[in-house]
């Protein structure tokens, strides 16, 4: 005979300001037979130490629920004497999850990672979703394309974004922008803007917040059909009728060795291969045999993202700074990005080496990733790293300062050196994704 109790099953989420939050609000919100005693945090800065607001965590935490430091996992394992450990984020190596996985087994604890089907909500609208199996693999470009194509259609499109709630989570339960105005007034941070700007340019209104069931259905009210526009390597918040997934050559062999990109590259309907104009042939046909071995079934499609630079013959000759997209270069692992083709393609004396310049909490983001050496990354989760940026990029001794991120750092910060933009956008082959697109939206009759 079992032994059966009424025991609270107390659970801690380790997470990253994003999943995890998500995860709480679905699954343990509400639940009177567990409780979640606080959430872990990594990858993000500024996030520990702060509390999950009980205007958002419930009737049952009227204190909140507190962000700790990862490290102090077995320590609160320990403490409040946890039972279940909840693994709630993306973009990590397989072994570093189970690396995680057996720290929590030896205090004690179960370990546990919630899947699609308990996470997705269901929408009445049709939902796409472009996911990838590495962060930078080139979601936006491919989300903003799939959008137009659905805006020359006539539908009203709504995008909705992995959450990156870096400010009041009170207040960012439910975002909606639609104007330049709207990110002035929420103070979105330099990766917010990275994400949101573009579709807004393009006549796309974004949500993102933290509060995923009142997103959707504000969202429903307003479009004919929602773009799911994912982050890191996460599989989707919402359950869609088309999964893309994206996969990038430059890091043949990782399409099985992260997670969740894997779930992703199993899960895809469709599988985009990015940036085959400026990676080697082989690392294409690597890429397309991986995905034929794990996802036979899906439709591939390959596609370019041409670089283009505001004036080329500026970068011959000059000594380069080189600032790529943040989220890409750290844990999206990538040691170059667009900025460094850019600089290498048109001539560049020589990259110049940011290191000794960075100051403040950049200095902790290069000894957090030793891969890093020509490039600075553009991190701006918060206005103290900002001001990082900033005071770095001034002090490095270069020619000419070459910025390759979404957003355009110059309205941001002042930067005194010269400056030139890479900037670049998707391009499929032969045009079989828009034929897709067309057909999922064909088959949903406009609302």
């Amino acid at each position: 005979m079992g032994n059966f109790t009424n025991k609270t099953t107390k659970i801690l989420i380790m997470g990253a300001a994003g999943r995890d939050f998500h995860n709480f609000n679905v699954v343990f919100r509400g639940q009177q037979d567990c409780r979640v005693v606080a959430f872990t945090a990594a990858q993000i800065p500024g996030i520990a130490g702060r509390i999950y607001p009980p205007q958002l965590a419930g009737q049952q935490y009227p204190d909140g629920i507190p962000i700790v430091p990862e490290d102090e996992l077995e320590s609160v394992i320990e403490a409040q004497a946890v039972d279940q450990v909840v693994f709630a984020y993306s973009d990590i190596a397989h072994e570093d999850v189970m690396h995680r996985a057996s720290r929590a087994l030896a205090a004690g604890a179960d370990f546990r990672l919630l899947g699609p089907r308990s996470t997705m909500l269901r929408s009445s609208k049709p939902v796409i979703s472009v996911c990838a199996v590495r962060t930078g693999a080139g979601k936006s470009p491919v989300a903003r394309r799939i959008a137009g194509w659905a805006q020359e259609e006539g539908r009203r499109v709504a995008v909705l974004r992995h959450p990156m709630p870096y400010g009041d989570l009170v207040q960012q339960a439910v975002q909606r922008f639609a104007t330049m105005e709207d990110l002035d007034c929420a103070q979105c941070t330099v990766e917010e803007r990275e994400e949101y700007e573009p579709h807004i340019k393009q006549g796309a209104v974004v949500f993102a917040g933290v509060d995923y069931e009142h997103i959707l259905l504000q969202a429903e009210v307003e479009a004919d059909v929602l773009l799911w526009d994912g982050g890191n390597n996460d599989f989707p918040f919402l359950e869609p009728d088309l999964e893309i997934v994206l996969v990038d050559p430059h890091r043949a062999g990782h399409e099985r060795r992260y997670f969740p990109g894997e779930v992703n590259l199993l899960r895809a309907d469709v599988i985009v291969i990015t940036k085959v104009d400026t990676a080697e042939r082989g690392q294409v046909e690597a890429v397309r045999r991986a995905i034929r071995l794990a996802n036979p079934l899906a439709q591939i499609v390959e596609s370019t993202m041409p670089l283009t630079v505001e004036h080329p013959t500026a970068i011959q000759g000059q000594r380069v700074l080189v600032i790529e997209d943040g989220p890409t270069v750290t844990h999206g692992g990538m040691a170059y990005g667009a900025g460094v083709l850019s600089a290498k393609r048109y001539g560049a004396a020589a990259l110049v080496d940011p290191r000794p310049s960075a100051v403040g909490s950049l200095r902790e983001t290069f000894r957090a990733n030793q891969h890093l050496d020509c490039l600075l990354p553009a991190m701006g989760y918060g206005a103290e790293q900002l001001r990082d940026l900033e005071q770095t990029v001034n002090e490095v001794d270069c020619d000419l300062v070459l910025i390759a991120t979404p957003v355009d750092l110059r309205r941001l910060i002042n930067i005194k050196q010269p400056t030139e933009r890479v900037s670049y956008e998707f391009e499929e082959t032969g045009g079989k994704l828009r034929g897709i697109v067309a057909k999922l939206l064909a088959s949903h009759e406009r609302s």
